[in-house]
């Protein structure tokens, strides 16, 4: 399934944001694909990021990784940068898809 995700970084964390994710811990990366991610890619317009992943099962994903080692601390990393921390309480379905050209 693709999936689109949308996040705001806090003012002034762009090239930080850029910065930290330039190099992905491998132990993160295989998490991620041991979770059934195939791709990953964010894009960025000033502070909005953009996130669009294929992955097996969005939701088994999401509960793989809540207390996940590797992800644990990445998310606390992350939540320095964004304006909203993603604490993987909710059923979050990312963005609806209005259109697409097949």
């Amino acid at each position: 399934m693709r999936v689109a995700l949308h996040t705001r970084l806090k003012p002034g964390k762009e090239a930080e944001y850029e910065q930290v994710h330039a190099v992905i811990p491998r132990d993160l990366e295989v998490a991620l694909r041991d979770a059934g991610v195939s791709s990953w890619a964010i894009y960025r317009d000033g502070l909005d990021l953009f996130h669009v992943l294929e992955v097996t099962d969005y939701q088994a994903m999401r509960h793989a990784l809540r207390d996940h080692p590797a992800n644990v601390p990445w998310q606390r990393r992350m939540a320095e940068l964004l304006d909203v921390e993603d604490d993987y309480s909710g059923a979050d379905t990312g963005i609806k898809l209005v259109w697409e050209l097949p």
